[in-house]
C-alpha cells in the first residue's frame, strides 16, 4: 500500500469519491486535496487536506464507520443534484432519452424497515455480550449500533429490546441473526433470519419462552424465526389507500412511508382517466389498492403470503373498484400480451433483477400507458429499451431518494405510445 496526496474529480456511483486516475477514496467530496493509503484501485481515507465548501457535519456518530450511509457529509443540496445525474448519466449511457424531474427525497428519521446484524461474544471477565448494528464498510464485520439517524425513532428505542431478543438466538455457534425490524400501524414486527438450527431442532423451548416474555413486556406485535411465528399479539398492518393490510412474515414493504406516498402519487397521475389496470409485482397491494380507488385492478405477484394479504383486505375495504388478484411467477410465467388485453395501463414493480420476461410481453401489448417504478436504475434502462424499440415513448422519469445518504436512487418512470 502506498500513501499519497490526490484530488478528488467527482464522486462515483456508489459514493465514493474518484481522482482522475481512476481511483476511489470513500468519504470525499469533489475538488477536496486528501491524503490516502492506496492499494489498487481503491484508497483508505487518512487526512482531509482541503476541504470542499460543501462538506457539512455528519449527523450520525456511527458514519464513516458504519456501512449504511456514505454521503452523510455531503450538504443535501450539491448531494440531491449529484443523485439527479447520476440517474441521467445512467439512462443516456443507455441511449435512453428523457426528461428526468426533480428528485424526491425521504426526510431522516423516517425509515420504517432496517435490517439489525446480531454478533455474541466474550467481554471482560469471560461475560458474554450480544451487540446489534450495520455492517462494517467493506466488511463482513460490524458496528455496535447505538443511534440511526435514517430510521424510525421507534426502532432506535427498541434497540436495546431487541438486543435482549437476540442474546437467545445463538445455542448454534453458526448462528449469525440478522432480525428484520419494521415499523407497522399496529406495532413492532420482527423477522428474524440466520439462526442455524441445533442437533435437537430449532430454539429450544426455553429459548422460546425468554423471547414471548420479552415481546410481551414490550408490546411487541409479532416475532418470526424464519416464518415460524415464535409470538403474536395482534397482526402486523399497514395502510394501502383506504385499505389495512395484514403483513405475511418476512413481506416486502417500501422503506419509507414518504417515498411510497411519492411513488402512489406519480403513478396515479401517469394513469389518470383508465378504466383498468394492471399492477405487476404487486406484493401486498401497495399500489394496488390506491389505483383501484378509481380503476378496477388485476393484481399479480410471485409471492404468495402477500397475494393473500391483499386478497384478505379486499373484502374488508369498501369503495374500491372490482380488484382481482392471483399467484404467479411473473419471471417464468409472464401475463403474455393477449391476457392484457383491455387494460388501459399497465404498473410493473420488480425486484432488482427487473423484469425482462414480463417487458418483452408488455411491449406486444396494446396498453397505451405503461408506468415502471425500480429500485435499479441498470434493469430500468434494459427493460425500458424493450420499451422503447417497441414503439413506446419514455415521457419522463422521477428519481426518489428513498435510502438517504446512500448511493442508490429509485425511480418512477412513465411510458406512452
Amino acid at each position: 500500500m502506498n500513501e499519497m496526496t490526490c484530488t478528488i474529480e467527482k464522486v462515483g456511483f456508489q459514493g465514493d469519491g474518484v481522482t482522475a486516475e481512476g481511483l476511489f477514496v470513500p468519504l470525499t467530496l469533489p475538488g477536496e486535496e486528501v491524503r490516502v493509503r492506496a492499494d489498487k484501485d481503491h484508497a483508505k481515507l487518512l487526512e482531509v487536506l482541503t476541504p470542499s465548501p460543501e462538506r457539512v457535519e455528519a449527523a450520525c456518530k456511527h458514519f464513516t464507520v458504519c456501512g449504511g450511509c456514505s454521503l452523510q457529509h455531503w450538504d443535501m443540496l450539491p448531494y440531491s443534484h449529484w443523485k439527479q445525474e447520476t440517474l441521467e448519466i445512467m439512462l443516456a449511457r443507455a441511449g435512453l432519452e428523457t426528461e428526468v424531474r426533480s428528485i424526491l427525497t425521504t426526510p431522516p428519521g423516517t425509515r420504517r424497515r432496517v435490517g439489525l446484524h446480531a454478533k455474541q461474544f466474550k467481554g471482560a471477565k469471560g461475560v458474554v455480550r450480544t451487540e446489534l448494528g450495520y455492517k462494517l464498510r467493506r466488511s463482513w464485520d460490524q458496528v455496535r449500533i447505538e443511534e440511526c439517524p435514517i430510521a424510525d425513532p421507534i426502532i432506535v428505542s427498541a434497540i436495546p429490546v431487541l438486543t435482549e431478543i437476540a442474546s437467545h438466538l445463538f445455542e448454534h455457534p453458526k448462528s449469525a441473526p440478522i432480525l428484520s425490524v419494521t415499523v407497522s400501524q399496529t406495532g413492532l414486527d420482527i423477522d428474524i433470519r440466520g439462526v442455524e438450527r441445533t442437533k435437537s431442532g430449532g430454539l429450544s423451548a426455553q429459548a422460546r419462552m425468554e423471547i414471548a416474555m420479552i415481546a410481551q413486556t414490550s408490546d411487541l406485535a409479532r416475532i418470526s424465526l424464519s416464518d415460524e411465528i415464535l409470538y403474536q399479539t395482534r397482526l402486523p398492518a399497514v395502510r394501502f389507500g383506504k385499505a389495512m393490510v395484514e403483513l405475511p412474515t418476512g413481506s416486502f414493504l417500501q422503506a419509507s412511508p414518504k417515498s411510497e406516498a411519492d411513488m402512489v402519487r406519480l403513478l396515479k397521475e401517469a394513469v389518470s382517466g383508465a378504466k383498468s389496470v394492471a399492477d405487476l409485482f404487486c406484493g401486498a397491494g401497495t399500489f394496488t389498492f390506491p389505483l383501484a380507488e378509481t380503476a378496477s385492478v388485476y393484481a399479480a405477484d410471485t409471492a404468495g403470503g402477500a397475494v393473500k394479504a391483499l386478497k384478505s383486505a379486499i373484502g374488508r375495504t369498501p369503495g374500491l373498484k372490482p380488484i382481482t388478484a392471483e399467484v404467479r411467477d411473473l419471471f417464468r410465467a409472464p401475463v403474455i400480451a393477449e391476457e392484457m388485453t383491455g387494460f388501459d395501463a399497465i404498473v410493473f414493480d420488480p425486484p432488482r433483477a427487473g423484469a425482462e420476461a414480463q417487458t418483452q410481453q408488455i411491449a406486444r401489448s396494446k396498453a397505451g400507458r405503461v408506468v415502471g417504478i425500480s429500485c435499479n436504475p441498470q434493469t430500468f434502462a434494459r427493460d425500458a429499451k424493450i420499451l422503447t424499440a417497441a414503439g413506446f415513448k419514455l415521457d419522463h422519469v422521477t428519481p426518489i431518494d428513498q435510502f438517504l445518504w446512500s448511493g442508490h436512487v429509485e425511480l418512477v418512470g412513465v411510458f406512452s405510445r
